[in-house]
């Protein structure tokens, strides 16, 4: 088994159930309330820790409870946080979130998030091995992300990158990606299909909602069906699809097996309230 090295970022979620979302200035009664771990790195840190994988995290949090709770949280996944800095200047990244009919709209503080540093990740690469695993998302500085990238394809590591929240400041660092993950929304963003493998892109993974997913390379595309269940909240879904992608390419296992195993967890994950604790685990994955 490979490693999984994952750069990203690290928030809180507050989340609230809405019937509907509110107009500009209107006022309404919500329930179902929650606080739990969240954050686009370490969704997908503890998504690839519960399915299996040997996953470590480099990211920032503040020197307050939000960043003890998020340590705990990937400690408790198996996730080696040796590599997660403590910073005092600021407080711990916060993602509002807004949950109605299944679907949800988020508000992101970034918060410690922004003070990734160029030290940290030539500090974290500096025992990675060729063919390892580099999985980073965009809730960090792109320029640092960017950076990560170029390091690990030095490191001759498989990169993939999740191209979230879309921001074209990547684009110089696409001929450093191996693998990317957008949804259909992002897809479009960054100029389709044909423009992603154009910039580089060896695979395009798109991740279709309750459609499933579709695999691109030079050769074609092919599309995919995932399990058909019941949403309840869509939040951590293309994290755990994330997740369990890397985390099946770190034991060997070819890309459609990998996505097969990463869709069929987000499916679960669609399932449940919630970020982090809604990524089933390894054996409930197997057994569904």
């Amino acid at each position: 088994m490979k490693n999984i090295y994952l750069t990203g970022s690290l928030n809180i979620d507050l989340c609230i159930e809405s019937p509907y979302i509110p107009k500009a200035g209107e006022t309404m009664t919500g329930s179902g309330f929650l606080t739990n771990g969240g954050g686009k790195g370490a969704n997908q840190a503890v998504a690839a820790g519960k399915l299996g994988g040997r996953v470590k995290m480099c990211g920032v949090v503040g020197d307050d409870a939000f960043g003890e709770m998020l340590v705990l949280n990937l400690k408790k996944a198996g996730v080696d946080v040796s590599y997660i800095r403590k910073e005092s200047c600021t407080t711990t990244g916060v993602a509002v979130i807004i949950l109605s009919g299944g679907d949800n709209r988020i508000i992101l503080d970034k918060g410690a998030n922004a003070l990734l540093t160029v030290g940290q990740i030539d500090e974290f690469l500096a025992d990675a091995k060729e063919g390892d695993i580099y999985l980073t998302q965009l809730e960090n500085p792109v320029e640092i992300i960017g950076y990560g990238l170029k390091k690990a394809k030095e490191k001759g590591m498989i990169t993939v990158l999740n191209p979230a929240p879309a921001n074209k400041e990547i684009l110089p660092y696409f001929g450093f990606v191996d693998i990317i993950t957008p949804n259909e929304t992002e897809t479009e963003f960054f100029g389709g299909k044909d423009a992603l493998i154009k910039a580089g892109i060896k695979t395009l993974i798109i991740t279709l909602g309750n459609e499933g997913y579709e695999i691109t390379t030079e050769k074609g595309s092919e599309r995919y069906p995932c399990l058909k269940v019941k949403a309840v909240d869509t939040t951590a879904a293309g994290d755990t699809f994330c997740g369990g992608l890397v985390t099946m390419l770190s034991e060997g296992k070819t890309l459609e097996e990998a996505c097969e195993f990463g869709s069929k967890a987000a499916s679960i994950a669609c399932t449940r309230k919630g970020a982090q604790q809604s990524v089933p685990t390894r054996e409930e994955v197997l057994g569904y």
